[in-house]
């Protein structure tokens, strides 16, 4: 397929400092694209956004770095209230950002296991609230990168903190199963994505070795491309959509998690 020119895109990929997220945002700088660098704080971003100008050699005027910590929700806030200023047209979220659930059953000071917040209230949050601006024009998309391990999750509906039986591998599950339902939700269009089994922090959680994170993130640019058409709540694995877990396409499951995630984050939409 013929590579396009995105320099009249503009696109926010979270968790943008390693990994598959920083190969997404170099890729995506390389084509052309603004790019909105987000890093869980200030000086991650901004050091992530130098290396992808000295390293790279990505142009500096094409990208942005911005910064919130995943785990405290009205940094979310603070983060999309400055992205609808500065930027109130947008065209893709990349919601990137993730954690391996850790060995401990951890909560945040919003009081949510912090995984279930980090992979994916947050990003809910984020989402709804950066919906003006991705709908602002025409094609406005969210490619969220989920896991093939979304398929063995299961929500706890009446647990979803998981207090009463942690696993650190549930809880990631858990979590990326419901980044996956979320793709379903009809607000803003989106899709879901598994880049693969890459060589990143994350890899432990899936095998021993992985591809290159660059190979990953290709899959995830693909998906930027508006040359590329998505139907709304579409999974891929890779380049091949496929279908996803059984429950990521229920309607009673979109409805519930979406009035779960509502109250988790305190918003009402």
């Amino acid at each position: 397929m013929p590579v396009s020119d995105l320099s009249s895109r503009t696109v926010l990929v979270t968790g943008a400092t390693s990994g598959i997220g920083y190969q997404t945002a170099r890729l995506l700088a390389e084509r052309g694209a603004t790019v909105l660098v987000h890093g869980r704080t200030a000086e991650e971003a901004l050091a992530a956004a130098d290396r992808l100008v000295t390293l790279a050699g990505v142009d500096g005027s094409r990208l942005c770095s911005i910064a919130a910590d995943f785990t405290r929700l009205e940094e979310v806030e603070h983060l999309a209230a400055r992205v609808l200023t500065e930027h109130p047209h947008l065209d893709v979220l990349v919601n990137n950002a993730g954690m391996a659930a850790p060995e401990r059953h951890t909560v945040t000071a919003d009081g949510n296991e912090i995984a279930f917040q980090v992979n994916f209230l947050a990003h809910y949050l984020l989402t709804h609230l950066l919906e003006p601006a991705l709908t602002s024009g025409t094609g406005g998309r969210v490619v969220n990168v989920s896991s093939s391990l979304h398929r063995t999750g299961s929500i706890q509906w009446n647990d979803p903190n998981r207090t009463r039986r942690y696993s650190r591998l549930a809880a990631y599950a858990q979590s990326q199963l419901a980044l996956t339902v979320f793709a379903a939700d009809p607000r803003v269009s989106a899709v879901s994505v598994h880049p693969g089994v890459c060589a990143t922090s994350l890899l432990p959680l899936y095998a021993h070795d992985g591809v290159a994170p660059a190979d990953g993130a290709a899959h995830v640019v693909r998906l930027c491309d508006p040359a590329v058409e998505i139907v709304n709540g579409a999974y891929y694995d890779r380049e091949h959509r496929v279908d996803p877990a059984p429950a990521a396409t229920e309607e009673r499951t979109v409805k519930r998690l979406t009035k779960l995630a509502d109250v988790l984050v305190g918003h009402t939409a």
